[in-house]
């Protein structure tokens, strides 16, 4: 490994709060990696989150990987050496998982650049008993896993907060060494629900690439594999969806990131995140307060994250409350009919300048069709 590389992860590291850093000794080792820059990672709420499930548990070590930019890039093709974790700057190929979260299909060849650079097989087929298993999880995947199917063991489609812990659970309750890559993908796709490992399926296209069939190539499968959601009241199981980890070097500056629902009820036509996270969950009052009140504890930024923030109970109290104690607030995502005087004077107290409006048609008549 170049000490270029790691100078230049601790100087990475030195500009975050929240990192999380583990022993090694007798945990499964989870390298959790995001298929593009890490300012971009960063911002992911989602890899967050599951960043934090993962570490809360004592049996499990995630460490983070993103795909290298200008000099870091620069850096790992004169030296040829394997991608490394952020944390510790352990080789991709010497965890036991290589999780990787995608949101966007255009970050589908960035993971085979990932894995390349890993040295580790880009086909699932020809890896052997000594590589990480590879497994993909995230919108993208919900969506359509089928683009990466040659190339990831396994998808663990879903929501982290519902299937992360049985998952983690089943693959420890079967050996993390000491049993045949088939075995475990077997031993999985029997007992965890909404994991799909592409090699124990057979899937046939129609001549226009959608699908034909979809069935099991071995016994005791399930013939379906149905994302996992969590409950349409919340995620008390596992808190309220903040982000841990806090840094300078993201698109949203040094803010905590504040979930104040998941999934949209307006039911857009060409809305992926309506489609995929279904039903729309919104926090109650007591909750968003609870979690922004958290975040201010940490920081005196808040970001909301939602498709439709403006959307959620009391919202305009809650903007209040944030302005009160000194903070200030920047908000994913506004619909035009539920903005209100008192939402807009919040939005210019906390120095929010401009709000873009997307009417997605010309017309009323073609916003009906598409059901904006």
């Amino acid at each position: 490994m170049s000490d270029d590389i790691t100078a230049l992860y601790r100087a990475i590291l030195a500009k975050e709060k929240g990192t999380i850093f583990k022993d090694w000794g007798g945990k499964l080792s989870v390298a959790l990696a995001f298929p593009n820059q890490y300012r971009l990672g960063m911002s992911n709420l989602g890899l967050q989150i599951v960043y934090r499930i993962l570490n809360e548990r004592t049996d499990v070590v995630a460490e983070r990987f993103f795909l290298p930019e200008g000099r870091e890039m620069a850096i790992y093709l004169r030296s040829r050496g394997s991608l490394v974790s952020l944390e510790s700057q352990m080789p991709l190929s010497n965890f036991n998982l290589a999780a990787f979260s995608i949101s966007f299909e255009n970050d589908y060849p960035n993971v085979l650049q990932m894995l390349e650079m890993g040295k580790i097989p880009i086909l699932s087929e020809e890896r052997s008993e000594n590589d990480p298993f590879i497994m993909a999880g995230g919108v993208a995947s919900f969506l359509n896993p089928e683009p990466l199917a040659p190339f990831v063991d396994f998808f663990l489609l879903g929501e982290a907060e519902q299937n992360l812990h049985p998952f983690v659970d089943a693959f420890l309750e079967f050996g993390r060494n000491s049993v045949k890559r088939r075995d475990m993908l077997l031993h999985l796709a029997r007992n965890v629900p909404g994991l799909y490992a592409p090699s124990l399926y057979d899937v046939g296209y129609k001549k226009n690439g959608t699908l034909k069939y979809f069935v099991p190539s071995i016994k005791d499968v399930p013939e379906k594999v149905k994302a996992l959601h969590a409950p349409k009241g919340g995620f008390s199981d596992t808190g309220m969806p903040i982000s841990c980890i806090t840094t300078p070097d993201t698109e949203f500056g040094s803010k905590v990131l504040v979930e104040v629902g998941r999934g949209c009820g307006h039911a857009c036509r060409f809305c992926a995140a309506g489609y995929v996270y279904r039903p729309p969950r919104v926090y109650g009052k007591s909750n968003l307060k609870e979690g922004v009140n958290t975040a201010l504890k940490r920081c005196s930024q808040v970001g909301l994250v939602s498709p439709a923030v403006s959307d959620a109970p009391g919202i305009e109290e809650l903007l209040g409350m944030i302005c009160r104690h000194g903070g200030k607030f920047s908000v994913s995502s506004l619909r035009a009919e539920s903005l209100t005087r008192g939402l807009l004077e919040h939005l210019k107290e906390s120095g929010q300048k401009t709000i873009a409006i997307a009417p997605e048609a010309g017309s009323q008549r073609l916003r009906n069709i598409i059901n904006k």
